[in-house]
């Protein structure tokens, strides 16, 4: 499929829509670790000529659903595994180390159903839920470009004598594509913000793959229109109320973007000691016979091994802290301090990303830039992925915190 495909889902497309297969139903975390590792050593294979052709994993993704890991975050009193968030980072950790843009895709899917869980209604709970244990797929129709910031939206769901509809343009639509239902941020009426769930098919909807992004190359994270689109008012949560409560939906989102850099991390610093240790020449006045006796060389992959068990150690810390609070009443300190401690994590995961992707090409030497190694998609996916939310202002939150005891500013993917 090319990256510059258009594809207008009408009912009368429905060989375009996603397919439902049947989902393994997983319970419990070991299980879900378990299947993580097998995927990602099957995703490994071809994920650099995936990234090289900006070839959209359609199968991956399905098989990624057919496993059950879509569900594992389901509670288990609507049938899901319930895993611990030390698990979900572990999860995407993993995949990503073996292709990071297919690790991606479900990113959104993950951070929707959080939502959910902390402002949909029993009724809408119960639908969503049964959805994905069945293998059903959420997307992302939140950003837009051209506005002021983030948090500014021109989407909107107005009431007309023909029900609701919705209108709108969205982009860096992750998971959109691959998804059964695409969840659209828009503004009501009111001017409150509230989540549209949208199931693929509904007329008015188009996905464009349109996505150019020189990393991440195959997560589609392109364009959504929505043209006056029928919108049930089941379909409605009110995402507005989420601002007024104290809660962790935010963190764990940054734990999962946090977890996905790891990955990449973990990848570069798997590629250079194979390039060193199977393709690379000493430098001349080493006097050693190996590459990967050079003691310079020695030295920075212990640098690196040793950076990225720290950003490693500090994901798993932020995630059992995030367990741990959501065991009890989740109150303003609590989501804070939950805040901090993936902030915290992000730090050391961006700067491992982006160094060992880097360092990757001067340890490894010439031979490593060459186009038929594809290695430089670690950097570019570094690049690219780090740039969700700048890590600057993540160290400002953590020095404000620990230093004026200032709260960070809530939001859904803080």
């Amino acid at each position: 499929m090319s990256s510059t495909a258009t594809i207008a889902i009408e009912e009368s497309q429905v060989d375009l829509l996603p397919r439902v297969l049947p989902a393994h139903r997983i319970g419990s975390d070991r299980e879900a670790l378990d299947i993580a590792h097998a995927l990602a050593a099957e995703f490994r294979t071809g994920a650099s000529e995936r990234d090289r052709e900006r070839r959209l994993p359609w199968a991956e993704i399905e098989k990624f659903s057919a496993s059950g890991l879509g569900g594992i975050s389901v509670p288990r009193a609507f049938g899901g595994a319930e895993v611990s968030y030390r698990t979900l980072a572990e999860v995407f950790r993993v995949l990503c180390s073996a292709d990071p843009a297919l690790g991606q895709i479900p990113q959104n899917h993950f951070g929707i159903l959080g939502v959910v869980a902390q402002s949909a209604d029993a009724a809408q709970k119960a639908r969503i839920y049964a959805d994905v244990l069945a293998g059903q797929r959420i997307g992302n129709a939140g950003p837009e470009r051209g506005t002021k910031n983030i948090l500014e939206m021109k989407a909107r769901l107005l009431e007309t004598p023909n029900g609701y509809r919705l209108s709108g343009k969205k982009f860096y639509s992750t998971g959109a594509l691959f998804a059964h239902w695409v969840p659209v941020k828009a503004l009501d009426e009111q001017g409150r913000v509230v989540l549209v769930f949208v199931r693929r098919g509904t007329p008015g909807l188009t996905i464009v793959d349109d996505w150019s992004g020189f990393g991440q190359r195959t997560t589609a994270s392109g364009t959504v229109l929505l043209d006056n689109l029928p919108v049930a008012v089941e379909n409605v949560l009110p995402l507005h109320r989420q601002a007024e409560q104290a809660g962790i939906q935010g963190p764990v989102s940054q734990l999962i973007q946090a977890a996905i850099d790891a990955g990449i991390a973990e990848a570069a610093v798997d590629d250079a000691i194979h390039f060193v240790r199977t393709r690379s020449r000493p430098w001349a006045d080493s006097g050693v016979e190996r590459a990967s006796d050079d003691p310079y060389v020695i030295r920075d992959i212990g640098d690196l091994k040793i950076r990225l068990h720290a950003a490693n150690a500090l994901l798993a810390k932020a995630a059992g802290l995030l367990d741990q609070i959501a065991a009890v009443t989740i109150d303003a300190e609590a989501s804070a301090r939950a805040s901090i401690a993936v902030a915290k994590a992000k730090v050391l995961t961006t700067e491992i990303a982006l160094h060992a992707s880097e360092k990757l090409f001067e340890l490894a030497g010439s031979a490593a830039t060459l186009a038929e190694h594809n290695l430089d998609r670690h950097w570019r996916n570094a690049r690219t992925h780090t740039l969700h939310d700048p890590v600057r202002w993540k160290l400002h939150a953590i020095g404000n915190y620990l230093l004026n005891g200032i709260a960070p500013a809530r939001h859904s993917w803080n």
